[in-house]
């Protein structure tokens, strides 16, 4: 890689890590091109990325960013997953590890917020952007059910009451 090409990674990755909500750091020594393959597919259908850079390009890249503070974590085989939603990639790298036993998550970063691995799990244990907003929807739409519910029981109410007492009178 020659010197413009660093330099525009460089510049690229600082961008990144400015824009984005979450960095994983993990290590994946071990994994077979399939295994990062299939990494990268469940990172991009979670909305995240997967890049594998040298650990110096990305502590450079670091530099000025809220997520500096996983600089420490970039020693050995790393590499970087982000995303937007502060879930997704947690998400998807605790659950891949799950099933794999060569990536070790090292820790991340939100924001300013430095995490350890166990940090990092328990994020991704949270529901994720699209499912609280569907909460929220949820919410804020049952009472709105309710209300036209109890708007439409005192007249069902008596419909029933005058249905039993015309069933009286017949019977009668």
């Amino acid at each position: 890689m020659d010197r413009a090409a660093k330099s525009e990674l460089v510049t690229s990755l600082n961008g990144v890590f400015s824009k984005t909500a979450v960095v994983v750091v993990a290590h994946y020594k071990g994994l077979t091109v399939a295994d990062m393959q299939k990494l990268r597919a469940q990172m991009k259908q979670a909305g995240a990325t997967v890049k594998v850079t040298k650990n110096s390009l990305t502590k450079i890249a670091l530099e000025g960013t809220d997520v500096a503070s996983i600089q420490p974590l970039m020693k050995g085989p790393t590499l970087i997953a982000y995303s937007g939603d502060p879930v997704a990639a947690p998400k998807v790298a605790v659950d891949f590890a799950k099933t794999n036993d060569k990536l070790v998550i090292l820790g991340g970063a939100m924001g300013k917020t430095s995490l350890n691995a166990e940090g990092v799990k328990s994020l991704a244990t949270m529901p994720s952007l699209d499912e609280l907003r569907a909460k929220l929807v949820g919410l804020v739409n049952a009472p709105a059910t309710k209300l036209a519910q109890l708007a439409n029981a005192p007249a069902a109410k008596l419909a029933r009451v005058f249905g039993a007492y015309a069933k009286k009178d017949e019977a009668a």
